[in-house]
């Protein structure tokens, strides 16, 4: 089982402040998590072919297709934005604080 010591690391590194009780709670269940990953490990996976993904899809993408857009439209979508700045569309920040210029 994870010690409270190498909870207090993890959390650290994760920059997370956890309780007493969170401490304990995470490391039996991280533990519970490791011993889990153990038995995996354990497996013979002997002649399994590796696999990045489980449905077989193969070229799931398409060719983007460039269109003009229809003014009616554009105006039509532009008037179910809540917020907008001419043709523009407002959005809340999403840095704050801080200055940013490319």
């Amino acid at each position: 089982m994870l010690t409270t010591k190498e909870i207090e690391h993890l959390a650290n590194l994760a920059r997370l402040e956890l309780s007493e009780a969170e401490k304990e709670r995470y490391a039996k269940e991280l533990s519970g998590i490791l011993e889990f990953v153990g038995q995996l490990q354990e497996l013979d996976t002997t002649g399994v072919e590796p696999t990045a993904h489980v449905t077989g899809l193969i070229g799931g993408s398409r060719t983007d297709i460039v269109q003009e857009c229809d003014a009616l439209t554009r105006q039509r979508l532009l008037s179910a934005v809540p917020k907008r700045a001419g043709d523009l569309v407002e959005v809340p920040a999403v840095f704050t604080g801080r200055e940013f210029r490319i």
